[in-house]
């Protein structure tokens, strides 16, 4: 049964039913835009956005939409908190919308934002929608910016070049590089290299949650053993 409550609905954003490791959602901006942590870092707050208001959104009018129709008009206010985040970006943020491009409008044909409306957010009370989007925007943000993170430090030995571009001025502070003498490798910062990247970063989680699971068997096997020798006449220990 699947855990409903608010750390469960964390849980599942953030590590057990993140969009882009286990979903496998939202793949073309998590492939494209992850050349630098940055980039990652600007896509991942903006879907974050779009995610939690078109979740409170769809929770809100979900007893006033005819269910025939109901995806027309969850793509539209997706598209409409899409439009205003671009918008904003443009507004504020003009040098990294620049860098970000194609992908801030394309940012409504992401599914697992279309997903988690239909499949959660309209069938949810908005506090519930609200931790729903957070949890699933933060948990996808994380992946874009580690993916971003590997892939520019091996490319270019830098972490968070340009960040004042989204973070400010105070930020120049965050830029780490190794020097002019790094020879990066290419292919890191290749579409081969996002695949790569995204391929280890599903396969350590696959690891994590074997190894996880492994204890959780481990524990719970310990006390039956020990109830079973007590059952039995035996003494619990030597």
């Amino acid at each position: 049964m699947a855990d409903n409550s608010y750390g469960g609905l964390i849980r599942d954003g953030l590590w057990s039913n993140n969009p882009a490791l286990v979903a496998m959602l939202g793949l073309c901006p998590l492939l494209a835009v992850t050349t630098s942590a940055t980039n990652g870092l600007g896509m991942g707050l903006a879907t974050t956005a779009v995610l939690v208001l078109s979740n409170t959104t769809v929770s809100l009018i979900r007893n006033l939409v005819r269910p025939e129709v109901r995806l027309p008009v969850f793509v539209v206010v997706i598209a409409s908190f899409v439009t205003a985040v671009e918008l904003a970006m443009q507004a504020y943020l003009y040098d990294l919308y620049l860098v970000l491009g194609l992908f801030i409008p394309l940012i409504v044909t992401n599914c697992a934002i279309i997903g988690r409306a239909e499949a959660f957010a309209s069938k949810a009370r908005v506090d519930r929608a609200i931790v729903d989007g957070l949890a699933m925007g933060i948990g996808f943000t994380l992946v874009l910016v580690v993916l971003g993170a590997i892939r520019e430090f091996l490319g270019q030995g830098t972490l968070f070049y340009q960040s004042y571009l989204l973070l400010g001025e105070a930020a120049r502070g965050l830029q780490f590089e190794l020097g002019g003498g790094f020879q990066g490798a290419l292919l890191a910062i290749l579409p081969p290299g996002a695949f790569i990247g995204l391929g280890l970063l599903i396969a350590l989680k696959n690891i994590l949650d074997k190894q996880l699971a492994r204890r959780r068997a481990l524990a719970a096997k310990a006390p039956a053993a020990t109830a079973t020798l007590t059952t039995d006449g035996d003494p619990a220990s030597p």
